[in-house]
């Protein structure tokens, strides 16, 4: 059966409530064993026209269909930005804070170039950019890159399922932030040679699985997790997998 077109509807929704800007908002590599999460931010207003044909949630493209979308998203959307937080990040803090970290790097892109959105929706149904509580089971360490991206403002947040497949913004969110994590995974694969990241971007391909279980885990792998096929004192924290 073919997927539908994501739409504009929520996003027109947003704007004629009052919002000057709007965003979508999509992660990619959360589930990933080694790696960066990356976090994509597409900006879209009023005035912003019908999206570009072919558009999708990125993980019902093609590589190369993903790749050619990169310029005609980027002429479609009024602004756009990616954020990543390292594997190092992602074990020291968690993969809850470290995708909020990489969602407040492209955020504070957008502010420094005055295309901050007041709004944005985000794919899911766990509001993980929201500023974490004190005492919070996923409070940002003092000192750490969290808490020094406390400065950046956090936009009202929609939370809104299958996002990525009904919204326009949010599905090129998630083709832009695709596509420069899968091109940051082939530089990995040249750098730590042997686990295939050219091919599974990082997930728990079997080749993967077979490379921990004889190379051990590189610089890039997510240690706090517990890796097939690996042996270390890692452990999963609660939530860490994710999709």
């Amino acid at each position: 059966m073919t997927q539908k077109a994501p739409t504009r509807l929520l996003e027109r929704s947003l704007l004629r409530s009052g919002h000057r800007l709007v965003g979508g908002i999509d992660e990619v590599g959360r589930g990933a064993l080694a790696g960066p999460v990356s976090v994509g931010v597409v900006v879209v207003e009023m005035a912003t026209r019908t999206a570009p044909q072919g558009l999708r949630d990125s993980k019902l493209l093609a590589p190369a269909t993903r790749q050619a979308l990169q310029d005609p998203i980027r002429r479609w959307c009024l602004d756009h930005a990616v954020g990543h937080a390292s594997a190092g990040e992602i074990d020291e803090t968690g993969i809850i804070s470290a995708l909020r970290v990489a969602a407040l790097r492209a955020l504070r892109a957008l502010h420094e170039r005055g295309r901050w959105p007041e709004a944005v929706i985000l794919d899911g149904s766990h509001n993980w950019l929201r500023a974490p509580e004190q005492g919070d089971l996923f409070a940002a360490p003092e000192g750490s890159p969290a808490a020094e991206l406390e400065r950046v403002p956090t936009p009202a947040v929609h939370l809104k399922v299958k996002a990525d497949v009904q919204c326009s913004a949010v599905a090129a969110a998630s083709v832009l932030a695709k596509v420069e994590r899968d091109t940051r995974m082939v530089e990995l694969d040249a750098e730590h040679p042997g686990y295939g990241w050219g091919a599974n971007k990082g997930y728990a391909a079997p080749e993967h699985i077979e490379a921990l279980r004889v190379l051990g885990p590189s610089p890039q792998h997510r240690v706090s997790w517990r890796l097939p096929g690996a042996v270390h004192e890692g452990a999963s924290l609660p939530g860490m997998m994710g999709t």
